[in-house]
């Protein structure tokens, strides 16, 4: 059919209003989603402020008493404001072809916090959320948490916006960001923003860049894959559509065909078993669908679990944002490859930081907490990360896991731990802020004696003698062993092992451990036999 504007002049004349709107709407000044109404800016820090417009636009932005003009090329601007003192509320203002006025801007310490379920754990399933939900009235405690999404190319915006922290809205929170922003609101007395993103199951070459992959020869086993998708990349696009197109007609016809017969047969098998059971007599056999619903295709984005996907989707549109340090729960889904993770997490740390371009801010991690499921060779993993990554520190949390639930739902002294490490690690308070960590074993006849950093005001143990050490002779068998404190070192022995060659702590997927220092904080497992 031939359209003509004497037929159809009111839908030319509307495609052409369209057309001329959608040219306006992308000249239009704007900021990233980060800055956005309540936004929290990092104090003491240049402060880097970016967005979209018009090529070639000049764009004025206006923060406090400095205001700055910069040019729009490729369709980003980006002005790098000169660092401010904690303070605010702010007016930020946008001009360009169009004004933009973001209100309420706060500055402050911003952290990122990110990882997989036990971060995201939201406040209002942690331990005490009812006790402590009515006391979190802090509107100077703000959070932004990423929307999930998957990428295999990286993004520049992600999808979100800042949200005050009261007891109607920190609910939602991640529960380990909340505890972990209070604590050092109530320290520091300044403004606290979080940019929390995290994805429950995740393992960690999914938040590594394919460039920080690259950096280390042992990680080819996820590069290699990471590599494969991206060069399929344009082919997968293109062939996409099509694919989701077919799944959709097959969707449909599998539903009428199979899905709503069986759904129909499943209620009257349930009739029927009712009926059996009241008469005493066996019920039916269970009805089976005759196939399984069709699989959808695989999105060329990936998904969570894919190497860089998360990276790219999730993290790198915060890149430059300006932030005093991470803090990251996650190791639970690379267990079962705790001897390569050795090798990720500190590439991961690296790339991170790399991509910042703010030296070695401060990283702050969670050690995996007791249950059945996770082995120790997972918090070793952790427990070395700390030799190997500069200004870093971990949080053990031996004392307050589940063995039955891979999410402890004990999340505030989590937070506790990692805003105690902050502290020390980013703001300089002499204080101590970790549990006692092996550093040495020496030999004295029968007797292992083991040295330990963070023994803080000295070594205790907790509730009894001490518990959880074993200890192995030229025959690397492991025995039970008996442990005392002397002094800043813990003394080993068994009867039996004459000549010990090496000692574990908490060496078990539940360890049964109660090695403090005198600030109450827990000692890390360890085996001094590294393997």
């Amino acid at each position: 059919m031939t359209m003509t504007t004497h037929a159809f002049p009111h839908l030319l004349t509307a495609l052409a209003i369209s057309t001329l709107l959608s040219g306006i709407l992308r000249a239009e000044v704007r900021a990233n989603p980060l800055f956005s109404d309540g936004a929290v800016l990092q104090r003491d820090q240049a402060i880097p402020i970016w967005g979209t417009a018009r090529d070639g636009e000049k764009v004025t932005v206006e923060l406090a008493d400095q205001k700055l003009t910069t040019i729009t090329e490729n369709g980003v601007w980006r002005a790098d404001f000169k660092p401010m003192s904690a303070g605010g509320p702010f007016t930020l203002t946008l001009t360009g072809d169009n004004t933009v006025t973001v209100n309420n801007v706060l500055v402050g310490e911003v952290w990122i916090c990110s990882g997989q379920s036990n971060m995201e754990w939201a406040f209002n399933k942690a331990a005490n959320a009812a006790e402590e939900r009515p006391q979190a009235n802090y509107p100077k405690i703000r959070m932004f948490t990423v929307a999930k999404n998957t990428s295999m190319r990286p993004l520049s915006e992600a999808k979100s916006s800042w949200v005050e922290c009261s007891p109607e809205t920190v609910g939602k929170f991640s529960a380990v960001g909340y505890f972990f922003a209070r604590e050092l609101y109530q320290k520091l007395g300044i403004p606290v923003g979080m940019i929390h993103s995290s994805w429950g199951g995740t393992p960690a070459q999914a938040w590594t860049s394919i460039e920080g992959l690259a950096k280390d020869p042992a990680l080819k086993d996820y590069l290699d894959p990471a590599n494969a998708a991206l060069a399929n990349y344009p082919a997968a696009m293109a062939t996409y559509p099509a694919k989701l197109a077919e799944f959709k007609t097959a969707k449909e016809t599998w539903e009428e065909t199979v899905g709503k017969p069986h759904q129909l047969a499943l209620k009257t098998w349930t009739e029927k078993s009712a009926k059996a059971q009241q008469t005493g007599q066996a019920p039916p056999p269970k009805p089976e669908a005759t196939s399984k619903a069709p699989a959808p295709p695989m999105s060329p984005e990936g998904n969570q679990n894919k190497e860089t996907t998360l990276f790219n989707a999730m993290l790198n549109p915060l890149i430059p944002y300006a932030i005093k340090g991470a803090i990251w729960y996650q190791g639970e889904s690379n267990a079962s490859q705790s001897k390569l993770y050795q090798s990720l997490f500190p590439a991961m740390i690296a790339d991170w930081r790399t991509r910042w371009k703010q030296g070695d801010f401060p990283f702050i991690f969670v050690q995996i907490a007791p249950f059945n499921g996770q082995p120790p060779e997972i918090r070793e993993a952790q427990f070395l990360t700390l030799s190997k990554s500069p200004n870093t520190a971990m949080a053990v949390t031996t004392d307050v896991g589940d063995a039955k639930d891979i999410h402890p739902t004990r999340k505030e002294p989590v937070g506790q731990r990692l805003a105690l490490a902050a502290r020390a690690l980013a703001y300089g308070e002499k204080i101590e802020y970790s549990g006692p960590l092996y550093q040495s074993m020496d030999v004295s006849g029968a007797e292992a004696v083991l040295s330990f950093t963070h023994t803080g005001g000295g070594l205790l143990a907790k509730d009894g003698e001490l518990k959880g050490f074993t200890i192995a002779g030229a025959d690397g068998k492991f025995v039970p062993a008996t442990a005392k404190i002397q002094g800043a070192n813990v003394l080993v022995t068994a009867a039996g092992v004459t000549d010990p060659k090496a000692v574990r702590y908490g060496w078990e997927n539940v360890p049964d451990v109660n090695l403090f220092n005198k600030e109450g904080l827990p000692a890390s497992p360890f085996r001094s036999d590294v393997q």
